[in-house]
Parts: C-alpha cells; sequence; structure tokens
C-alpha cells in the first residue's frame, strides 16, 4: 500500500509547480531538504521573463508560460505576477554574427525581436560606450514576482492536500512491491511514483534510486547589486551581451544587479560567490557604460543545472517509469515553471492537457539512451 500517489523530492519551483499541478486529483508529499523551500536556486534568481533565453529548445515553454504568468488565475494569486521590462541584447561590430544568428534562430518562433542602431541602443541606456554598436531589443521582457510565484504556488499545494515536509533530505529510496519506500529525515513514507524535482541534487537522487544518472551538472552563477552614480533609471532594460559575457538590470532605489553570466562546474552546494567573479563583472560593466561604480552593496551566487544538451529533463525514466524527471531547469526554470508543470502533469495524469506548441519528446530523459 502507498501512502501516497506522487513523493516530489525539490520544494523549489518545480517541485512546488508541480505539487500544485498534481494534488487537485492525487495525493502529493513534498519533501525538501533545507529549512524553507526554494532557498537555493529559486531564491537566488535574476528573476527575468526573456523569450529568447535558453535557445529555441527552451523558448516554447517560455512563451507558453506567459500568459499565465501576465494573469494569473484569481484564486492563485491576485493580480500579475510580471510586469515589462523589455530586453536589449546588445553587440560589438566584431559581434555583428552573433546577432544575425540570433535573428536566424528565432526567426519562426514568433518571439518579436527588434534590430536597433546605435542611436536606438544609445537611447536605452545612457552612458553607453561607444563600441557597442548593435542592439536587439525584445520588447516583451519583464520582471518576475519569483518569491510571489513560489510562494502561490506552495499555497495552492497545501490548499489541495499537499503535505510539506522540510529538513527532510532523501536518504533512501527503495522500489519494492510496487511503490518507492522512502526515508527521508525523520520522514518514512511510501509513493507510487518518485518525481526528481532536485535540482542540482538531481543525480544524487536518481543514484539513491538506483536509477541512473542523466550527466545533470551544477553550475554557479554570481550577481552583485551595486551602488552606481548616476542612479540606475527605473526604466532601463534588462541589458543582456549578445557573446553572453554579462547582464544587467535595475533594481529598486537606483540600484543595479549585474552578472558576469559565468558557469562554473561546481558540486551541488550551498553556492558563495567568489571575489573573483564579482571583479570580473565589474570589469566587464565598465566597458559597457562610463557610470562610476561606488561600491557592492550585497552579492550572492546560485546553482543552474544542465542536462548534457542543456536542455530540461521531463518524463519517465526509461529503466523505471515509476520514477519521473522533472529537472534539468538550467537558468531558466523561473520563467519556464507554468508550462513545465502542465506539461509534466500531462504526462502524468491524464485529465491535465499538455500546453499547445510544446513538443514533450523534446525534453523526454529518452533521449539519452
Amino acid at each position: 500500500m502507498s501512502d501516497f500517489d506522487f513523493a516530489i523530492i525539490g520544494a523549489g519551483i518545480a517541485g512546488a509547480s508541480l505539487a500544485a499541478q498534481l494534488s487537485a486529483r492525487a495525493s502529493v508529499v513534498l519533501i525538501e531538504a533545507e529549512a524553507h523551500p526554494g532557498y537555493h536556486s529559486t531564491g537566488r534568481s535574476a528573476a527575468f521573463w526573456v523569450e529568447c533565453y535558453g535557445g529555441p529548445g527552451v523558448q516554447p515553454l517560455t512563451t507558453a508560460s506567459g500568459p499565465f504568468l501576465a494573469k494569473p488565475p484569481a484564486d492563485f494569486h491576485d493580480g500579475p505576477l510580471m510586469h515589462k521590462r523589455g530586453a536589449l541584447h546588445i553587440g560589438t561590430l566584431e559581434q555583428t554574427p552573433m546577432a544575425e544568428n540570433m535573428l536566424t534562430e528565432f526567426a519562426a518562433s514568433g518571439v518579436q525581436i527588434d534590430v536597433n542602431d546605435r542611436a536606438a541602443v544609445e537611447t536605452r541606456v545612457p552612458g553607453l560606450r561607444s563600441d557597442w554598436t548593435h542592439g536587439l531589443w525584445e520588447p516583451d521582457c519583464c520582471d518576475i514576482d519569483v518569491a510571489a510565484l513560489h510562494a502561490a504556488y506552495l499555497r495552492q499545494a497545501k490548499r489541495q492536500g499537499t503535505a510539506l515536509f522540510c529538513n527532510s533530505r532523501l536518504h533512501a529510496a527503495n522500489w519494492r512491491n510496487g511503490a518507492w519506500q522512502i526515508a527521508a529525515g525523520s520522514l518514512n513514507c511510501a509513493a507510487k511514483i518518485i518525481i526528481n524535482a532536485a535540482g542540482a541534487w538531481a543525480d544524487d537522487v536518481a543514484r539513491l534510486a538506483q536509477v541512473r544518472p542523466l550527466g545533470i551538472q551544477p553550475y554557479r552563477r554570481t550577481i552583485a547589486q551595486l551602488v552606481v552614480s548616476p542612479d540606475v533609471p527605473a526604466d532601463l532594460p534588462l541589458v543582456i551581451g549578445l557573446d553572453g559575457s554579462f547582464y544587467f538590470k535595475p533594481d529598486a532605489g537606483g540600484r543595479l544587479w549585474l552578472s558576469p553570466h559565468d558557469e562554473t562546474a561546481t558540486p551541488a552546494c550551498d553556492a558563495a560567490p567568489e571575489e573573483l567573479d564579482i571583479a570580473t563583472a565589474i570589469d566587464r560593466l565598465q566597458t559597457v557604460v562610463d557610470w562610476d561604480i561606488q561600491r557592492v552593496e550585497h552579492k550572492w551566487a546560485g546553482l543552474r543545472s544542465f542536462a548534457p544538451d542543456r536542455l530540461p529533463v521531463i518524463g519517465r525514466d526509461k529503466a523505471n517509469d515509476a520514477f519521473f524527471w522533472f529537472a534539468g531547469q538550467g537558468g531558466f526554470g523561473i520563467q519556464t515553471a507554468p508550462a513545465a508543470a502542465q506539461l509534466a502533469g500531462s504526462l502524468l495524469d491524464d485529465a491535465i492537457v499538455a500546453p499547445s506548441k510544446v513538443d514533450a519528446a523534446v525534453y523526454t530523459p529518452s533521449r539519452f539512451l
């Protein structure tokens, strides 16, 4: 006998969103290793929705998530969960092929991308240095209220009967007599299906369940909050280097969020920022704008976890269909959460309809076999 239909390992945005999907019709236990859900990647997100971010393979999930984030159901959250920001991808003359490649990649996607010349780019980014001559403008880019979104998913899951256990790191999962026997912290329970939503720890969870790991690798990503002069305009867009070497966006009070867009392979851990990465980010910013950087006010790092092909992994394991992968969301797990959870839900419950224009086969774990 099973205590639960589904045991979801990890209560970040992935686990919370899927718990909210499934618990309307099934019994769900949400198992979290930390004292609070969303401590790692979810709580350290740069909080934006950019359709081109993650590439053409991720874009359908991002696009399909947009309507939900812009206008969530009234019983889920009161008001929109994202607000217009606009994203500007900028490059030098030498990076012209990168701009052309991006336009080609997304030509048939329906994503609006406008070519901006130097004059238009300079208007959007005051103090821009002269080397930056090319711009691709994504007007639909938005900021996401990540904390509100995550809390709403947890609230809905709880309202529908999900049992949440924190401080419960998984230490055993054994498949016996048609059910998973699970030990996590002080929790001992049984479930028909395990859902691996453990982020950077996804391969570790697979090993505990005697399932072959897929090579999901965590990478450290660094962000610093800076005080600059003059104050950052509130309407500054998200600015992204076409070569992937930086991004920055405004924060409240004229502050700036800045990242060197670093990806340093690391074991799953409580990531901390490295001083060299902060210095690299500032050095790159100074090649972009002529602002005076007064001080680093805050800094942090989070983990982004990628499968070998850098696409999410969503679906049943080939060797044991009672083990379900919901991992490898990289740095786009927040902006794809609604559609990804809907897709995963449709693969686990026939009553849930998959999002349109999203091909489940692209994300199946079987692609690695």
